[in-house]
């Protein structure tokens, strides 16, 4: 009996990698939100951001998760971008650590600006979990878009990512 929960466990759990990997989110149709949020910590996460902005599809955006010794001006030279874009439109995040805190921070910037839909911007297989801790931070009604940057993962990237929003999903579920 023991033997055939485990089974069904480990076939549940296998079907729903599968899936993950399959499903992985892409970008977002054009449409115009309040705000844009991005997370650091992958290729082209920013500049995507960077462009929906310059396109018109939000008035401000929030980059989570910036190191604390960072400054716009530095941003900006990295990026490329008028000092000033930064100055009038984009503001960095630098309390977050990790993807949790992400979703706190970016929780906290959408209230304080009270602003009511948002554009998630992050790596396609970071998605399931960074949109699942946005989410439960947000505040009721607020309109929330996901828009993935393609990636090449490596099977250990999906892998650890798919085990990390397992256990993050079971975590959330018994209160931690």
């Amino acid at each position: 009996m023991i033997r055939r929960i485990l089974a069904a466990i480990l076939l549940l759990w296998a079907l729903g990698f599968a899936a993950f990997v399959v499903l992985l989110p892409g970008p977002a149709a054009p449409s115009e939100t309040d705000a844009i949020i991005v997370l650091t910590g992958g290729e082209n996460r920013i500049d995507r951001g960077i462009a929906l902005l310059k396109d018109g599809h939000a008035e401000r955006m929030l980059v989570s998760g910036v190191n604390r010794t960072v400054r716009p001006a530095e941003l900006a030279a990295e990026t490329g971008e008028p000092e000033d874009l930064f100055e009038c439109c984009i503001d960095l995040g630098q309390d977050a650590v990790d993807t949790r805190s992400n979703g706190a921070e970016a929780a906290r910037w959408m209230r304080e600006n009270r602003f009511t839909s948002v554009r998630l911007v992050t790596t396609d297989w970071h998605m399931p979990r960074a949109r699942f801790e946005l989410a439960r931070e947000l505040d009721d009604g607020v309109d929330l878009i996901t828009d993935a940057v393609a990636s090449e993962p490596s099977f250990t990237q999906l892998f650890l990512e798919y085990n990390k929003y397992l256990l993050r999903r079971i975590g959330a579920l018994i209160g931690i």
